[in-house]
């Protein structure tokens, strides 16, 4: 998914991999922003490449391996098209910055015991270019309470086990007690492998949470991912945010 600007909440982005640029002066302030997200992959040969979307695959060529060694996971990015041949990929770029999201997969419904294992205090989740599914994962921004000092807080996504709709999904927040501070975003992406196959077809992936208004729901179009060659196992990645 590509975007040209994002205001970011303070602290978003901290830490980001800056890489030596080649570009002019008057790019430098639009190399603070991301303007795309992206999963960071390895093909076959070991390539490093990113996917932008369902379909669209970019060659950063400034990258001979990636700063998140062999995991695969969801990033943000800044980089420019590059006129160099791309090597069977849709574009070549010139990677600015990465820096990765906190990236893991879905977690067992348990049923009574979700709240005791996941919690269930209240998170907003905000309606963002970077809040997507796409390319096999939901990436969402979410805010909620957060106080100082900041303490782990515990994300989890599974399945309601829905009879009439497969593709529904709960996300859960347990602020480990962490709460009554002040409104913070945080970034994360669930890998969505365990949803039953969509046989190429795009489906209504219905998310459910816990706001601090109540119970809402959002849906979302979604279908599963076509298979990357040699992919390496998902990974969970550092977070700027105490977030687990």
């Amino acid at each position: 998914m590509k975007k040209s600007t994002l205001l970011l909440t303070a602290g978003l982005l901290f830490g980001s991999l800056f890489l030596p640029s080649c570009l002019n002066d008057d790019d430098d302030v639009n190399r603070l922003y991301p303007n795309a997200l992206v999963t960071v992959k390895h093909a076959g040969d070991k390539t490093v490449f990113l996917q932008l979307d369902d379909k669209t695959t970019l060659l950063p060529v400034n990258l001979t391996t990636s700063p998140f060694g062999e995991k695969e996971v969801r990033a943000l990015v800044n980089y420019k098209e590059v006129d160099i041949p791309s090597s069977g990929y849709d574009q070549a770029v010139h990677v600015s910055w990465i820096d990765s999201i906190r990236t893991k997969g879905m977690v067992p419904n348990l049923g009574d015991e979700n709240d005791q294992k996941y919690g269930n205090d209240p998170v907003e989740i905000v309606r963002d270019w970077v809040t997507i599914a796409e390319d096999g994962y939901l990436t969402l921004r979410f805010r909620t309470e957060w106080g100082y000092p900041r303490v782990v807080h515990y994300v989890n996504l599974f399945s309601t086990n829905n009879p009439e709709n497969p593709y529904e999904v709960e996300f859960r927040h347990n602020a480990n007690g962490d709460i009554g501070g002040r409104l913070g975003d945080g970034l994360v992406a669930f890998r969505l492998d365990s949803l039953p196959d969509t046989q190429g077809e795009t489906v209504k992936l219905k998310l459910k949470w816990r706001s601090f208004s109540g119970e809402k729901s959002a849906e979302f179009d979604y279908k599963t991912r076509a298979a990357t060659p040699a992919s390496p196992a998902i990974a969970a990645e550092r977070s700027v945010i105490p977030l687990q």
